[in-house]
């Protein structure tokens, strides 16, 4: 698309930028009274899972091109030093929010991390017990010379580097020590009560190697020493045009992941310049990548510390999810699904339901084949064990298992083989195309022939995310859309040319270009007079085609809400360019994961559901899928609980602005209601189970 001049000028903002916004967005949870304060103690845990995936998956083309001192596409040394900065000033927020809001809140609560320091004589004694039972056993120093090189350091491990005075029993004067700290120990350690004491105290694993480093090293003395933490790249990169199998691949792949490219170095804020320069050294790794944290350099661990306290107060009320109003419990889906389409709006209505779809179709005798895409099924999967039984039970069963999803790629491998073992057929989907479509294909016998029944989803099938992840589950019977999802798999298995679909669109071959159409198309209708309307939840937009697309479509006067729960490269309300476009995210309890776009020209609508945001690797290089919802009262439906409710959100909506930064709906909005609306709350409220 060539673009009008006003288009063309239009910046886009940064997508590295705009990741790390919305975790800053992720932290105000954190800050925020009203929420429980082990709640807010979680939020700045997810905040540094987030913040490792960041690292892990989009840093190494900035660093790269720094310690080059060249330009290599978008990356520059500049790239690099903006993206530390803004990282390390997100760092210090949350670190803040740790020692100074969170810590003496819990301490109030009687919540307590007990530092060497603080502890009288029995805890002290208490704590070197433990260590030489439990915790000195798994330990080994390693003092470093020429024959003990600096060890492998495993990513995100934590580590201790110690400096020594004195002789080794060799006599020579090596000076420092690494000291590896086991992945099998836990990072908390809940201590004895104190007599008369209500309070419950901790100590850090961190905390109680650090009081008894001298013990690792008799007759020598420490004088400086460290925790510290290396990230490394770890998005697996695998040549499939040139492997010959690819599982295999995969599978020697993750042996190396812990091992790539160092990008950040985390140590105490106490560290020496010596300890620290030592260990950039080491890992190749310049000044910005060090991250001087006061505190534990693993925050994301604090959910083992969560998980150990027993205080329903502070934590969030339990949300148990209403079965699916569409459903009565007791009848055949088969029956159900022949009177009309399905929708289930997970969470607040319960993932159990798709689970019961699939335990009917498997124990059902009639149903002769079952096809399904496995993306991400958590590590204990019921579903697996369904697909297992339907073989046993002698159904045909196809899985089409991607391999390559991100940091599951092991439970993938693992699953594929084990669906092998009973004889199912496992297909690993297009080569150079992840498979992120979620689809369950039922075949069934039917009086006058076979038929199809079928799931589609916005999500995974992952009953432990369903419960925190808003999606949208579609079961049908259409046999328009179920016949495509029939040439769908048979694509992935046969990869033969795919046949013309009647309902569906499908990435890479045609969702891109009809996304970008049906916005050209609503634009054409608003410059003819027509009243014209544009709504998209997503996760992300950055595909820069779709963005300025959707600009041009403002400049013609399509109005243009858009609810992006992260990276969005599109700036609001610029004028002359993007005057009709606003643009908010919503970051509540839950994990806002569904995808619906809605298009509106006159009295023309359209409703789609898709397991696509608007990504261009999401649209060229991942099997996606995106279908119409054509049942007037499900598109009412869908248009009210994911759509409306999310635009009038003033709680927990956030308002991006034309120079990429985001205000608080609820900042913007103050004066104008009673109270502050949340889409989440009012959805919980509403579907909850009242059992």
């Amino acid at each position: 698309m060539s673009g009008t001049p006003n288009q063309q000028k239009l910046s886009l903002l940064d997508r590295d930028h705009s990741i790390l916004a919305f975790n800053e967005r992720v932290m105000d949870w954190a800050r925020r009274p009203d929420v429980p304060l082990l709640e807010r103690l979680r939020y700045l845990s997810i905040v540094s899972s987030n913040l490792d995936e960041f690292f892990e998956v989009r840093v190494a083309p900035h660093l790269t091109a720094a310690k080059a001192n060249e330009q290599r596409g978008i990356y520059t040394v500049q790239s690099f030093e903006q993206l530390s900065s803004q990282v390390h000033a997100l760092v210090a927020q949350q670190y803040a929010i740790y020692n100074d809001e969170l810590l003496p809140l819990l301490e109030k609560k009687g919540i307590k991390l007990i530092a060497h320091g603080e502890r009288n004589a029995r805890q002290r004694r208490w704590v070197k017990e433990f260590f030489v039972k439990e915790v000195q056993p798994l330990l080994m120093p390693v003092g470093l010379d020429p024959a003990h090189p600096f060890p492998q350091v495993a990513n995100k491990s934590l580590n201790f580097i110690v400096r020594l005075t004195g002789k080794d029993a060799f006599g020579r004067e090596n000076e420092i020590a690494i000291v590896k700290v086991p992945r099998i120990l836990p990072r908390f350690f809940r201590m004895p009560p104190v007599k008369g004491s209500k309070q419950t105290h901790f100590v850090s694993i961190s905390s109680l190697i650090r009081s008894h480093l001298g013990d690792l090293f008799p007759g020598r003395q420490v004088t400086e020493f460290s925790q510290f933490r290396v990230t490394r790249h770890s998005d697996l990169a695998v040549d499939e045009e040139e492997v010959k199998n690819l599982r295999t691949a995969l599978r020697k792949g993750l042996q190396q992941r812990h091992y790539g490219q160092a990008l950040r170095l985390e140590v105490s804020a106490g560290c020496s310049p010596y300890l620290y320069n030592f260990l950039l050294e080491q890992f190749g790794l310049p000044e910005q990548s060090l991250y001087r944290v006061p505190g534990p350099v693993n925050l994301v661990r604090l959910n083992q510390l969560i998980d150990q306290v027993d205080a329903p107060s502070l934590r969030f009320e339990p949300y148990q999810a209403g079965w699916p109003l569409q459903l009565t419990p007791g009848q055949s889906y088969f029956e159900r699904l022949r009177q009309g389409d399905v929708l289930i709006h997970q969470p607040y209505e319960s993932f159990d339901a798709v689970l019961g779809f699939l335990r009917e179709a498997v124990e059902d005798p009639d149903v002769l084949a079952i096809k399904q895409t496995i993306y991400r099924t958590g590590a204990k999967s019921e579903l697996m064990n369904l697909l297992r039984e339907a073989v046993r039970r002698g159904k045909e069963v196809t899985a089409v298992v991607e391999l390559k999803a991100r940091f599951d790629e092991e439970a993938n491998i693992n699953y594929a083989e084990r669906l092998e073992s009973v004889g199912a057929q496992v297909v690993y989907g297009v080569v150079g195309l992840k498979t992120h479509a979620k689809m369950l294909l039922v075949t069934r016998r039917e009086a006058g022939g076979l038929r199809r029944y079928a799931h589609l989803s916005t999500g995974n099938y992952n009953p432990g995310t369903a419960r925190l992840y808003t999606d949208l589950s579609y079961l049908t019977a259409d046999e328009a859309l179920t016949a495509d999802l029939e040439q769908i798999f048979l694509h992935l298995a046969s990869q033969n040319r795919l046949s013309r679909l009647n309902k569906a669109l499908i990435a890479p071959f045609h969702l891109h270009k009809a996304m970008l159409d049906k916005v050209e198309a609503i634009g054409a209708a608003a410059r003819a007079g027509r009243d014209a309307r544009i709504i998209l939840k997503m996760n992300s937009l950055t595909d820069e085609p779709l963005a300025r697309a959707l600009a041009a479509a403002s400049q013609q006067g399509v109005k243009i809400d858009l609810i992006v729960r992260g990276a969005c490269i599109l700036p609001a309300q610029v004028p002359g360019a993007t005057d009709n476009v606003r643009v908010r995210s919503v970051i509540g309890r839950l994990l806002e994961h569904s995808r619906v776009f809605y298009f509106r020209a006159g009295d023309d609508e359209e409703l789609w559901l898709s397991s696509a945001d608007w990504m261009n690797r999401n649209m060229l290089r991942r099997i996606e899928l995106a279908w119409p919802v054509t049942d007037p009262a499900l598109r009412h439906r869908l248009i009210e609980e994911c759509l409306q409710a999310y635009l009038h959100d003033t709680r927990d909506a956030w308002l991006l602005q034309a120079d990429g930064r985001y205000v608080p709906a609820a900042a913007v909005s103050r004066g104008r209601a009673a109270a502050p609306l949340s889409a989440q709350a009012s959805l919980m409220a509403r579907y909850g189970s009242k059992g």
